[in-house]
């Protein structure tokens, strides 16, 4: 007889779960990073090639919509990569996951304390501790990255309908600070569409500028995929996942591009560039509309800095619970809160881990996260193959349709997203490629890879002792794979 499977409470509503995805997607970068964008590829290259990367993403999502359905499960790409190529891979794809999302709820608590930085610079720079790699760390910006943290830690712990309905309210509250903002800005006398020109980087090609940006989609988009994560929690049918994935995305893509606009308007963007301000946009906002400007633009952070921190906090803790439950990890991560029925253990350790980040200082946290976008480039790879192998070409020859669904069109788009998938984890890894990981994100990604070889021969035996059937039930739910047909 099987052990009991924890199962999470079903709280979730479809805005909240839009809300994770763009939230999630959204967070500190929209805001503080126009002028470093545009530095490398110009006002239209930035948003051209985000453009492009959201078309990517959903091509990649039209695999994420099918799985979910079929497996409405926490553990998203864990789970996935288990169901096309067995317990190794699924590992493999849950360990490059797990640091990704937690070093995201690290970077966006480092933001908070950033921009803490920059609005109260004679407050946060005081208690001078050390520097590393150039990076000076005060403890009153670990004190307001750490507050940050333990409140969305203890929002998470009472429930995921608490968290659900802060993403929402949050969300909302950002797109209409950055419409808001992108309206002053091209109402204001002070500000010119002409101060966009030159469209792209003089000094590269177009082409190259785009390129530049397309590589970084996966850190820019990622976030939509926490929906998986969350799928366990759905209080709605999960045919509605796909649906809210391309919804958040197409909201991402104007955002991104409002943020840019709104930025190179206020002043010809080279000599902005050129500025090296600590935080460019702030700076743009505030020359052109003063203090409310920069307030518009400093609550557009918040929201997405606790957008982030709370969707990825939810996305870290149920993978690690479904891990768990799975025996890959620890039986404490996946033991839920008598009261509120939440991981509570996955959560506290996302957040123990996260609160260290801001002790190494920003630059050195910003290079784990640039390796962690091979991690989730890996976890879209798994996630498409995992549909390409579950769509048939034809109806032709042997086919058991409660394990396949014919359908030749969805089984192209999932190929077009496995060859995005690589192409992402190309131009991070291949010398010369405009988006080539830093040596000390090379370093970060070859330490986190031995790390994770080490952890998996110390769990080998046990994870593969568990009979087949047994797995498939702690993993999916059920112990067969049968699927619905989506035509």
């Amino acid at each position: 007889m099987s052990e009991k499977r924890e199962t999470l409470n079903k709280t979730l509503k479809p805005s909240w779960v839009w809300a994770v995805a763009l939230g999630s997607s959204i967070g500190w970068g929209a805001f503080v990073q126009p002028t470093n964008w545009m530095s490398q590829a110009g006002p239209f290259g930035v948003m051209i090639g985000f453009g492009i990367g959201a078309v990517l993403m959903m091509l990649i999502a039209v695999s994420y919509g099918f799985l979910i359905r079929n497996f409405p499960v926490s553990g998203g790409e864990f789970a996935y990569s288990f169901v096309s190529l067995g317990r190794t891979h699924a590992f493999i794809c849950g360990w490059f996951l797990t640091l990704g999302y937690i070093c995201i709820v690290a970077l966006n608590a480092s933001a908070f304390a950033l921009m803490f930085k920059y609005v109260f610079p004679d407050f946060v720079e005081n208690m001078h501790m050390y520097q590393l790699a150039g990076w000076d760390v005060y403890f009153v910006e670990i004190i307001i990255a750490t507050v940050a943290v333990v409140i969305f830690t203890y929002f998470n712990i009472k429930g995921s309908g608490i968290s659900g309905r802060m993403q929402f309210i949050f969300c909302v509250i950002m797109l209409a600070a950055v419409v808001l903002l992108t309206f002053l800005v091209g109402a204001s006398p002070d500000s010119s569409f002409e101060n966009i020109k030159p469209y792209f980087n003089p000094d590269i090609s177009a082409f190259s500028a785009i390129i530049a940006i397309v590589a970084i989609a996966p850190w820019a988009y990622v976030g939509f995929d926490n929906v998986p994560q969350a799928a366990e929690e759905f209080n709605f049918s999960s045919k509605k996942a796909f649906g809210l994935i391309i919804f958040a995305l197409l909201a991402a893509a104007l955002l991104y591009s409002l943020m840019i606009i709104a930025t190179a308007m206020t002043q010809p963007w080279l000599g902005l560039v050129e500025a090296q301000h600590l935080w460019g946009t702030g700076a743009a906002i505030r020359e052109v509309l003063g203090t409310t400007g920069l307030i518009i633009l400093v609550v557009a952070l918040s929201m997405g800095i606790f957008t982030g921190l709370n969707g990825f906090t939810i996305a870290s803790s149920r993978l690690l619970f479904a891990m768990s439950r799975a025996k890959v990890l620890p039986k404490s991560f996946s033991k839920l809160h008598s009261k509120h029925n939440t991981p509570y253990i996955s959560i506290i350790f996302t957040s123990v881990i996260a609160l260290l980040a801001p002790w190494f200082g920003r630059e050195v946290l910003t290079w784990i996260v640039d390796m962690s976008s091979i991690g989730v480039s890996i976890a879209y790879f798994y996630t498409c193959y995992t549909a390409f192998s579950l769509f048939k070409w034809s109806q032709s020859g042997t086919v058991d349709l409660t394990k396949q669904v014919v359908s030749p069109g969805k089984k192209l788009l999932s190929l077009i997203g496995m060859l995005s998938s690589l192409t992402f984890i190309g131009l991070l890894l291949i010398p010369g490629s405009p988006a080539f990981l830093a040596m000390e994100s090379r370093i970060a990604l070859v330490v986190w890879v031995l790390l994770g070889v080490v952890f998996y021969f110390m769990k080998r035996k046990d994870f593969n002792a568990i009979p087949e059937e047994e797995l498939n039930y702690l993993i999916l739910g059920k112990r067969d794979i049968n699927l619905q047909d989506t035509n």
